[in-house]
């Protein structure tokens, strides 16, 4: 069993979460309810993904499950957590890839896409097309004049690159996201916070808001519960976006 402590991003909680080795598919415990991470389970999509069941509600999964995503976990893991949220911890997914690496990895064979899909809103758009192995392009744009256009295509990136780029927003958007009761715990040390001009504190690289913006999109694929071969296409995804598209992918439960 492995322990991790730590504040939510949205509700500035504490929390502690463990993972224990358990047969069976990857799964959340909270107050006791049980439940598996499926798009089925999504209860909202606003600035984070929300799971629940039967009333409990875990917000903040998306990070947890890219890790899950890339190290190719689907099956014996028990994730138990005390509070609301998964903890945001560094604001990326590197301290979970860090701790997922004490179990082993569980492959599954990997689903054929049947046909092309696409799901859109105003100017945001996810496409998934037939392949023979998984890749994905994330492009994102914005104003800002130190984010701008940029994109990252896996592969040739590695999916283990996208893990220690750290969640990203804006300072004239803080006001109004905590008027809402969102970013509670959001700080410098989880989160890289853009200014008017320049980032307050340092990206860690080149072009981290795209990657986690990949990283994102990792983890709200895995929704779908398997994972595809297919070439996913993504232009100023969103979270609501991102599981639209796991909702077409989930199998039908048995």
């Amino acid at each position: 069993m492995i322990e991790i402590a730590g504040i939510g991003l949205h509700t500035g909680q504490k929390t502690t979460l463990r993972l224990h080795p358990e047969p069976g598919p990857v799964r959340f415990r909270v107050q006791n309810t049980e439940f598996r991470p499926l798009s089925t389970h999504v209860l909202d999509t606003a600035r984070c993904t929300v799971l629940g069941l039967g009333g409990v509600r875990l917000m903040t999964v998306e990070h947890l499950l890219a890790a899950l995503f890339i190290r190719d976990i689907w099956e014996g893991l028990l994730i138990e957590v005390s509070g609301p949220e998964i903890p945001i911890l560094d604001g990326s997914a590197k301290e979970w890839l860090e701790a997922l690496s004490s179990f082993a990895s569980t492959p599954i064979p990997p689903q054929p896409l049947e046909t092309s899909l696409r799901v859109e809103e105003g100017r945001s758009t996810v496409l998934a097309h037939p392949a023979q192995a998984f890749s994905l392009l994330v492009t994102i744009a914005f104003s800002h004049r130190k984010i701008g256009y940029q994109q990252v295509e896996c592969p040739p990136t590695a999916l283990s690159e996208l893990a220690s780029a750290r969640t990203f927003g804006f300072l004239s958007e803080l006001d109004a996201l905590r008027s809402r009761g969102l970013i509670q715990g959001a700080s410098l040390q989880n989160a890289l916070v853009f200014g008017d001009t320049e980032p307050l504190n340092p990206p860690r690289m080149l072009q981290e808001p795209v990657r986690h913006k990949a990283l994102d999109f990792l983890g709200d694929l895995y929704l779908a519960g398997v994972p595809y071969c297919g070439r996913f296409i993504v232009h100023r995804g969103s979270h609501r976006l991102h599981v639209d598209l796991a909702k077409l992918l989930q199998p039908p439960l048995t």
